[in-house]
């Protein structure tokens, strides 16, 4: 399956109330593939929820799940989680040959899933949370 067949297949436009929204963020994390990496922002837009939310989710993960969850990181390319996690983190996703830059920081042009340029791989703007820059 290519990037964009990917995208369309994973991206939630609509939120079902007959899939709880921690499942569906885990749908889309079990689909990163090895030696990739997301950030919980473009989760977020995947799933159409907020990227604080993708960051609940993971951390109500049990210690031993098959989720992926190394392979979510913050949108500079670094690993949010401070500790021995971060540091499980960082060691699961070399091993996967995924590279850090001497700030710390995995370049996303690169390892980044699913890319930018792929069809598909924006999903439309959700319309749910009113814009609130606007005053009246």
């Amino acid at each position: 399956m290519d990037g964009a067949a990917l995208c369309e297949a994973v991206a939630v436009k609509q939120p079902s109330d007959r899939v709880p929204l921690y499942s569906r963020i885990y749908a889309v994390i079990r689909r990163i593939p090895k030696g990739r990496v997301s950030t919980y922002g473009r989760i977020a837009e995947l799933v159409g929820c907020g990227a604080r939310q993708v960051g609940y989710a993971m951390a109500a993960l049990p210690d031993a799940t098959a989720v992926p969850w190394h392979r979510v990181i913050n949108a500079r390319g670094g690993i949010s989680i401070p500790g021995g996690t971060g540091i499980t983190q960082r060691l699961r996703l070399e091993s996967e040959g995924v590279r850090f830059s001497q700030r710390g920081t995995v370049d996303l042009s690169a390892r980044g899933w699913p890319r930018a340029g792929s069809r598909g791989a924006t999903p439309s703007k959700r319309l749910s949370r009113p814009d609130r820059s606007r005053t009246g």
